[in-house]
């Protein structure tokens, strides 16, 4: 019973692919101007803001903003975060070149399996919009 378990473990940290550096926001200033740029979509949890896209070369990138105040335990967080990065793995190739910060603006507990269902669409969702949104307006995302 006790190796099952462990195997099933291990089969997932496999199959877990890196987050690159490439894209994820990690200065304080690249969250800054995407915040001073001021355009957000709305989700029921989260808002996710956008800046400015960059040149046709670069990748989009994405910052997290989980605050303690909405979600008070890290073991919570860091599940948000895990979603979050792994639903941007998935539409980052259709997502146009500029930084989004995913944040979380709707108190809650730690989420069950339907919750971080719920939640995980709710980014996906958010995600294809601003590809559609900001990749009409410019030009489309990256081609590949």
């Amino acid at each position: 019973m006790g190796t099952s378990s462990v195997a099933s473990h291990t089969f997932e940290l496999a199959d877990a692919r890196p987050f690159p550096r490439c894209y994820r926001l990690i200065q304080a200033d690249a969250y800054a101007s995407v915040f001073a740029f001021r355009r957000a979509l709305r989700g029921a949890h989260f808002l996710l803001h956008y800046g400015e896209c960059r040149p046709s070369g670069a990748s989009a990138r994405l910052g997290l903003v989980m605050g303690k105040k909405f979600m008070r335990r890290a073991v919570g967080r860091n599940c948000l975060k895990r979603l979050a990065r792994e639903a941007f793995r998935h539409a980052q190739p259709q997502l146009p070149a500029c930084d989004l910060v995913l944040r979380l603006f709707v108190k809650m507990q730690k989420p069950d399996r339907h919750m971080r269902q719920t939640l995980a669409l709710e980014i996906r969702q958010l995600l294809a919009k601003i590809a559609a949104k900001v990749g009409a307006t410019h030009g489309g995302g990256k081609t590949a």
